[in-house]
C-alpha cells in the first residue's frame, strides 16, 4: 500500500518555458537552456561525489556565469537576476493539479523533494499556485547532498514516519528515479521531454506521458 508520493519539481511539475524565454533574449540556440541545466546538475553530482556542498542557487549562479563566459558574452548583474529570478517563477504543467487531486482523493500524502533550497521550493510552489496541494516539502539542504544520492530520499521517509515500501517517487529525470530506486522506493516516470530513458539505470515501475494517468497507475496498484 502506497501512502505517499514524492515529487521532483523542476521539469517534473514545473515547466521551464519561462526560462527558455529569458535565455532566448541572449542566445540563438535552442539547446542553450538544456546545456545550462545539464551543467548545473553535473556540478551538483560532482559535489555530492566529493562530499562537498553549495546550495542549488549558488551552483546555478556559477553555471550561468560559465555559460556566458564560454560564449564570449557579458553577463551583467541585471541579466543574471532576470534569468535566475525566472527560475523561481516557473508555471506548473496543466496536468499537475488534476494529478495531485487524484492522490488527495485517495488520502495519499503529496510531498515535494527537490534539489532547490527550502526557501526556493516554497517560492516556486507559491508562484506556481500549487503550494496548498502539498502536505510538505523538503530540500537537499537538510542532508547537504543532492539527488540522486539516497540520503535525501531516506531522510524524508524518516521525517514523515514512512517506510520506503510506502512511497512512490515521481520524476521526469531517470537519474533521480535511479537514486530513489536504489534507496528502496517505488518509482514513476513522467515523460516530459523527447529523450530515451537510460537503459543502464534501474527502470521505473510506472511510466506515462500523462501525469493523471500515471497517478491512476499508482492507485490501481494500491487496489
Amino acid at each position: 500500500m502506497k501512502k505517499a508520493v514524492f515529487f521532483d519539481m523542476n521539469e517534473t511539475l514545473l515547466n521551464l518555458s519561462v526560462l527558455k524565454t529569458e535565455f532566448d533574449k541572449h542566445f540563438n540556440d535552442a539547446y542553450v537552456l538544456k546545456y545550462w541545466f545539464t551543467k548545473l546538475l553535473h556540478s551538483s553530482t560532482v559535489m555530492g561525489t566529493m562530499d562537498a556542498y553549495k546550495n542549488f542557487g549558488e551552483l546555478a549562479d556559477v553555471a550561468l556565469e560559465n555559460l556566458f563566459f564560454e560564449n564570449d558574452k557579458p553577463l551583467s548583474p541585471e541579466t543574471k537576476s532576470e534569468i535566475l529570478g525566472a527560475f523561481k517563477k516557473l508555471p506548473a504543467y496543466a496536468d499537475v493539479i488534476p494529478a495531485i487531486t487524484i492522490l488527495k482523493a485517495h488520502d495519499i500524502k503529496v510531498i515535494a523533494v527537490s534539489n532547490s533550497s527550502l526557501s526556493m521550493i516554497k517560492e516556486q510552489l507559491t508562484q506556481a499556485g500549487i503550494i496548498a496541494l502539498f502536505d510538505s516539502y523538503y530540500s537537499v539542504d537538510d542532508v547537504k547532498k543532492y539527488k540522486p544520492f539516497k540520503d535525501i530520499y531516506l531522510s524524508v521517509a524518516l521525517q514523515e514516519g514512512l517506510q520506503t515500501k510506502d512511497i512512490v517517487m515521481v520524476a521526469t529525470h531517470d537519474w533521480d528515479l535511479f537514486g530513489a530506486k536504489k534507496a528502496g522506493i517505488t518509482t514513476a516516470y513522467i515523460s516530459r521531454k523527447k529523450e530515451i530513458y537510460n537503459p543502464f539505470y534501474l527502470q521505473a515501475d510506472f511510466k506515462s506521458s500523462d501525469l493523471p494517468e500515471l497517478m491512476q497507475q499508482i492507485i490501481a496498484y494500491n487496489n
